[in-house]
């Protein structure tokens, strides 16, 4: 049940990012946008880590592991997914990054020996078409693009599936979400620094303050969120825990009808949120 909780809380906070950020990408490059978000949120986490690492023994032999997957996610699949935007427009982006669960179960099945019943199968199934109905938005961004340029949304979702697993053997070594999820946001942080240097020849993202406090507190939401999703990693199986988390557009979506005034409930949508619910029902029962 602590893993359920913290999953379906983690997907609450990143579907509130997703949100947050439209306000921000109003006046800030999105590259520039992660150069401010992911290191305000590691700002407030090395001030709070005293307290919250208080008496914490760290086993070294995990860090290597959590920095791996901080150089990854969220570092390198902000990036993919902007280049992957610009290349294929959001369409193509949004549908084949929903196949990240689908990476993360199927990894958690062959490396972790995590059990897969029939019904959680379906479900997940059911939950991730479910997303692509809910996140394609169909008012034609059609542009052309050339094959290859597939690969750069696969390999987002690859990065964000394999990251769950990853951090699951992590935790396995050091049981300490805290500390995981500061040595991952301590290498992310210096990932999208570095890229905002070689870009624009300096560390600070540049941009009105408005578009900066909103991208800080995007940050902030985002991290919290994270961390929800290694503590639901360390609290229960994977094959349960990511497919719980993709539902994050749910919450997207809700929010964004209540901020934004932006979406308009239509069959498609009322299709895609029935098809989602159903899904994790299966995941919950099965």
């Amino acid at each position: 049940m602590t893993a359920i909780l913290l999953a379906f809380a983690s997907a609450a906070f990143l579907g509130a990012g997703a949100v947050l950020t439209q306000f921000g990408l109003r006046t800030i490059h999105p590259l520039s946008g992660a150069a401010l978000s992911i290191p305000s949120f590691t700002l407030v986490f090395i001030l709070l880590s005293p307290f919250l690492l208080s008496g914490e023994t760290i086993v070294w032999r995990a860090v290597p592991i959590f920095a791996a997957v901080g150089l990854a996610f969220p570092a390198a699949v902000t990036l993919l997914s902007f280049v992957s935007n610009r290349s294929l427009g959001p369409v193509v982006t949004s549908a084949l990054g929903n196949l990240a669960p689908l990476f993360s179960v199927a990894l958690a099945v062959i490396v972790l020996h995590e059990p897969l019943r029939p019904v959680q199968a379906a479900g997940l199934v059911v939950a991730v078409g479910g997303v692509f109905i809910i996140t394609v938005n169909r008012t034609g961004n059609a542009r052309d693009w050339r094959t290859w340029a597939l690969l750069l949304p696969l390999a987002a979702a690859l990065l964000r599936g394999i990251a769950p697993p990853v951090i699951k053997v992590g935790l396995e070594i050091w049981p300490n979400p805290i500390g995981a999820g500061l040595t991952g946001y301590l290498f992310s942080t210096l990932t999208v620094l570095t890229l905002e240097r070689i870009r624009n020849g300096h560390f600070i993202a540049q941009g009105p303050n408005t578009g900066r406090l909103w991208f800080a507190l995007t940050g902030i939401v985002n991290g919290i969120g994270t961390l929800l999703l290694y503590a639901a990693i360390g609290a229960g199986p994977v094959t349960l825990v990511t497919p719980l988390i993709a539902t994050y557009p749910l919450f997207t979506v809700g929010l964004s009808a209540l901020v934004l005034s932006n979406v308009r409930i239509t069959l498609r949508l009322a299709l895609g949120v029935a098809m989602t619910v159903a899904g994790v029902a299966l995941i919950l029962a099965g």
